[in-house]
């Protein structure tokens, strides 16, 4: 890379930093919760259409709910019209082909966050749901778009951009995307790591356990069993199983860097209705995160022999478990040209190029391992903004972002 060209890139990022900004605040504007999306899929459309060469509606294949991978935390979701969208620069271009991806849907906002869909700027930030995941992914890849329409590249490769629906429960709208059997010689999924390229991804699997017990009157304790006391045991023992995977899956390049890896998480647990009565029902949910070194389907039988060996006979008798969403750990090696050619690009706009794994999901897995497409994750934010009722991303980190891909089109396509 030229230091003129590199000068070139830099000057542009700035000039253009205000409108991927207005972008960004006017996205965030749609309330695009999962099975919510088209307004702001329209909105990103019709954006984006003066950039490409082209940008499609792709719809979900008949069935698709049938699909072996797909996932349903979420009852009654609908695909009629309703879709992704496929944009394009040189299509079949003879040089090499990559693909960007990233989200429009958002989690919910948090309790204490009364403008969640009103977005603030301020302190040279923006505050809103999905600032940073991940619509501050697709204004990333705004910028980067409005830089290369003004550069007047166009790269030698085909340039394919999937912006998908249904990331938040569990990749739908990706294994949709997969499903029409894109195929690229690199892929990068946008998700805030803070600058980091994530070359590793933990696994993991949702769950969800519905305990049966014995309802009546609290008078009555012989004659009667608490569901909800068995759901409180199926998550110490499921606390207890983690512990110890942890402990197993120690030494694991990248993942050895963090505290925690593979987190668990119990984000619901439902039960009663009542102080006085013995709930019959309690339906417990979360996640359990997992390394390299099992695969999801043993993941899954294990939680459910623990929950049979270690249970009272009130858990253990007495309890169904099935699984929403799971998917295996992705691994890139560092040495891979599309990693080498990311660092390089990083360098080029002035960063470290710093490797890193990712303790959470995402939509990496559907393209490094079902399509078996060399696969990183980036971009601008920080996960710990993510879901929280702080979520922000920063301009500087907006425009680093849109820099450091623009550099990694030039590098690589």
């Amino acid at each position: 890379m030229s230091t003129e060209m590199g000068d070139c890139v830099k000057k542009l990022v700035g000039e253009e930093l205000a409108a991927a900004a207005e972008f960004l605040t006017d996205l965030i504007r749609f309330p695009s919760l999962p099975g919510q999306e088209q307004p702001a899929i329209d909105y990103v459309r019709r954006a984006f259409e003066p950039l490409v060469d082209g940008v499609d509606p792709i719809g979900f294949p008949v069935d698709f709910e049938r699909d072996p991978e797909y996932s349903c935390p979420l009852p009654n979701l609908s695909y009629d019209r309703r879709f992704n969208l496929r944009a394009v620069i040189n299509e079949a271009g003879p040089g090499k082909s990559l693909i960007f991806c990233t989200h429009v849907d958002v989690v919910p906002a948090s309790e204490n966050q009364p403008r969640a869909f009103d977005p603030v700027s301020s302190d040279g930030a923006i505050f809103g749901r999905g600032a940073c995941d991940a619509k501050g992914q697709v204004a990333a890849l705004f910028l980067m778009l409005r830089v290369m329409k003004r550069l007047g590249h166009q790269p030698a490769g085909t340039l394919v951009l999937h912006l998908v629906v249904e990331e938040e429960i569990g990749g739908n709208g990706a294994l949709g995307m997969i499903r029409t059997g894109e195929k690229a010689d690199g892929a990068v999924v946008l998700e805030p790591t803070s600058g980091a390229i994530v070359t590793s991804v933990r696994g993991a699997v949702w769950f969800r356990i519905v305990c049966r017990g014995r309802p009546g009157h609290s008078g009555s304790p012989g004659q009667t069993a608490s569901a909800l006391k068995a759901g409180v045991e199926a998550m110490h023992i499921l606390e207890k199983f983690h512990q110890r995977l942890l402990t197993e899956s120690r030494g694991i390049a990248l993942f050895d860097e963090l505290e925690n890896p593979m987190p668990i998480n119990f984000g619901k647990l439902h039960s009663g209705n009542w102080p006085t009565s013995a709930p019959d029902r309690a339906v417990l949910e979360g996640v359990m995160g997992f390394l390299p070194n099992v695969s999801r389907e043993w993941v899954m039988a294990e939680m459910e022999c623990e929950l049979h060996a270690e249970g009272s006979p009130l858990l253990a008798n007495n309890f169904s478990l099935e699984f929403t969403y799971r998917h295996d750990s992705h691994v890139t090696p560092v040495d891979h040209p599309l990693v080498k050619t990311f660092q390089q690009s990083c360098r080029d706009s002035g960063g470290v190029g710093s490797l890193g794994a990712l303790p959470a999901s995402c939509d990496s897995w559907f393209y490094s391992n079902l399509l078996q497409i060399p696969t990183v994750v980036y971009g601008p934010g920080h996960l710990r903004f993510a879901h929280s009722a702080e979520e922000q991303i920063g301009l500087s980190e907006l425009a680093c972002a849109g820099e450091t891909l623009t550099h990694l089109v030039l590098n690589w396509c």
